[in-house]
């Protein structure tokens, strides 16, 4: 059969790959198109367009780049009007998606959702849009199945957490051999950075969590590179002894770090998962901000605290972003009974996911709802 696949950002890439990896496995015969990033194209999918091309942050950034926006959505109807899938798959970056769901499904293309949009967290009115043109939703996280079945009466799948799988996929990691590579110092415990994957983000968070270095010197700050922006791009944070820099290679750092400050996303359940203590930090220029405040309805915003329902991991947003307040929450997680409290609920929240395989589940139910269209 036909797969279409559509991812705007690296996290979809990573679901989307392992994903089309699943969906390969279990039919043979399996031709994919996608919208995403290397991962995907090297997991087997022909990819249409790059999630470099289509990452816009906030509110202002999406308006300036209207016009870029609204072609992608021309050229990417025509592309899948031309390919004619057998299903369509949608992961996450609702603002793209969700638009061409109405005219799939105006055209009578078997619609499925593949990592929910965030409609819990913010703009709920956007259910009625996906009663109307989502046949299938895949969800990942356990509150979601509640939220849209008996708030909404909108049956979902409950498929599991794909992080679950990434991790457990990865690798050993031999730590001497990684920190050698990487000029890393041999025995210095790791502070991981990890300021986002758009550029604007992390232009705003990146200098102000550098400002720790000479308080922490005992300490090597390793900075995460994401695999959307370039390495020419970071240079001009490298300017410190004590700041090193790694690119792409996220999970690896992660496992031999032992302290993390984390740009609030998907990066935080990451981090998480690999029980690295950490403090999730936000912030966004201020008309985003008051914006985004004034539709978003949660009490938090990491991935950890929604999961779990209460405070495991602390949230410095916007004006509690300080270097005061980001200095005094690292300090009390590299030691002490914050960082004991944090690993306790981390292997809480781990039991929450509901346990690996959520790809190949994902997989199996949209063959067997294509083959049943």
């Amino acid at each position: 059969m036909k797969y279409y696949i559509i991812a705007g950002e690296a996290s979809g890439d990573l679901h989307g790959s392992n994903l089309i990896k699943a969906i390969i496995e279990q039919d043979n015969d399996a031709e994919i198109r996608c919208w995403g990033g290397d991962l995907m194209q090297q997991a087997g999918g022909t990819l249409v367009k790059h999630y470099k091309e289509l990452a816009f942050m906030g509110f202002l950034e999406v308006i300036m780049n209207l016009n870029a926006i609204f072609k992608n959505i021309k050229f990417c109807k025509q592309d899948i009007a031309a390919f004619k899938p057998d299903a369509i798959i949608f992961i996450d970056y609702s603002g793209f998606n969700l638009r061409i769901a109405k005219w799939a499904k105006e055209h009578n293309f078997l619609t499925n959702y593949y990592i929910s949009p965030q409609i819990w967290a913010s703009r709920e009115g956007r259910i009625e849009k996906i009663k109307a043109t989502v046949d299938h939703m895949y969800v990942i996280l356990p509150f979601e199945k509640e939220f849209y079945e008996k708030k909404h009466n909108y049956p979902v799948h409950f498929v599991g957490h794909p992080l679950l799988d990434a991790i457990a996929n990865r690798p050993v990691l031999n730590e001497s051999d990684f920190r050698s590579q990487n000029n890393l110092d041999p025995k210095k415990p790791i502070i991981a950075l990890l300021p986002g994957s758009r550029k604007q983000e992390v232009q705003k968070m990146l200098s102000l969590m550098l400002s720790l270095t000479n308080d922490f010197a005992d300490h090597e700050f390793v900075i995460a590179g994401a695999p959307s922006l370039e390495k020419d791009f970071y240079d001009t944070f490298l300017n410190d002894a004590n700041v090193k820099f790694i690119q792409n290679k996220t999970y690896d750092l992660l496992s031999i770090s032992k302290a993390a400050l984390v740009t609030s996303g998907t990066a935080t359940l990451e981090t998480a998962l690999f029980k690295v203590p950490q403090v999730v930090c936000y912030k966004a220029n201020w008309i985003s901000y008051q914006i985004a405040k004034r539709i978003i309805t949660l009490e938090y915003i990491s991935l950890v605290n929604l999961i779990m329902q209460k405070e495991v991991v602390k949230e410095l947003i916007q004006d509690d972003f300080t270097k005061q307040n980001l200095k005094k929450e690292l300090a009390s997680i590299l030691n002490g009974k914050e960082r004991t409290e944090q690993l306790s609920s981390y292997n809480e929240l781990i039991a929450k996911l509901g346990g690996s395989g959520a790809s190949s589940n994902a997989a199996t139910l949209i063959i067997e709802n294509a083959k049943n269209a």
